[in-house]
């Protein structure tokens, strides 16, 4: 096995069942940074703004005295709207990309809107852009990558997402056609690109120099099967199980790294097993197994 010295390997509160700031059916993220450290990881991801604590001094306090580092801060954008939600677009990035930044990490993620309530399953737009609405989308990522670059420093990725208007393989490929490399590069979702048919090792051989960083999870593809067929939307398909434990789905890990290795840069592998809302013991044992596993993937 191959060592994959090129991957740094990490972990999220999304492992941990955490989707909003803050929501009683979540750990509280004192534990989450405990037991994130106890299973054998040294790189987090922030999560959604406000989940930890945002004042830098306090939050670098509790991440140093956990041995843990901070690859990357998430931000939410709705740019196919066009340049009336730049304002807002800008006051949130602003908000988590200062925090990023002040805890040393080089990447902003960036999850583009959704057509679908994640909760309630209410369709919010057509899950199709218009031309229109592709150019604002493009043109309006650019501009974020370039002022969170000069702002900021932050190289921004983003992030394929089921239920959104970038999930499919042609969306990707239209998204990475129509959009300037030096601008804006992709954070491959292992398991979003394969709950939307994507093939990630394809994806990787064939926009090598667009993938930026990487999530990994998996789907079971019995529950993708079903969730396909039955049009079920991605926040009811996480609670029946979608997102699972690996290297029990697809795609298979093992395959992905390596072509990730192949790339010959340096590249965030942040594990994330989609778990909302799960019982708080859940986590941990989970988080305890897949650092072995990919240890014995060479990570």
């Amino acid at each position: 096995m191959a060592a994959l010295d090129r991957i740094r390997v990490g972990s999220a509160p999304d492992s941990w069942g955490v989707w909003f700031p803050d929501d009683p059916q979540q750990v509280p993220w004192e534990r989450f940074l405990d037991e994130v450290s106890e299973a054998g990881y040294e790189w987090i991801e922030l999560g959604p703004y406000g989940y930890l604590p945002t004042d830098p001094a306090r939050l670098t306090d509790e991440i140093g005295r956990r041995n843990l580092k901070v690859s990357a801060g998430t931000v939410f954008t709705g740019l196919h709207r066009g340049p009336s939600v730049w304002e807002s677009t800008w006051e949130h990035v602003s908000q988590v990309a200062s925090l990023t930044q002040a805890m040393g990490a080089r990447h902003l993620v960036v999850i583009p809107s959704f057509w679908r309530d994640d909760k309630t399953a209410e369709i919010l737009e057509p899950p199709e852009l218009t031309a229109e609405q592709w150019a604002h989308l493009t043109k309006g990522m650019e501009r974020l990558g370039h002022e969170v670059k000069e702002t900021y420093g932050l190289d921004i990725v983003v992030h394929p997402h089921a239920d959104t208007h970038i999930d499919t393989e042609a969306h990707v490929e239209r998204f990475l056609d129509s959009t300037d490399s030096d601008l804006v590069n992709l954070c491959l979702d292992t398991g979003h690109y394969a709950y939307c048919g994507g093939d990630s090792v394809k994806l990787i051989e064939t926009y090598g120099e667009r993938i930026g960083y990487l999530h990994l999870k998996q789907v079971d593809p019995e529950i993708l099967a079903d969730v396909v067929k039955n049009e079920i939307p991605f926040g009811p398909a996480v609670q029946r199980g979608v997102m699972c434990e690996p290297p029990a789905g697809v795609p298979e890990l093992e395959p992905v790294l390596a072509a990730a290795q192949g790339l010959g840069v340096e590249l965030f592998a942040i594990v994330e097993q989609d778990m909302y809302p799960c019982e708080p013991d859940k986590p941990l044992p989970i988080a305890v197994r897949t650092r072995k596993f990919l240890r014995s993937c060479g990570a």
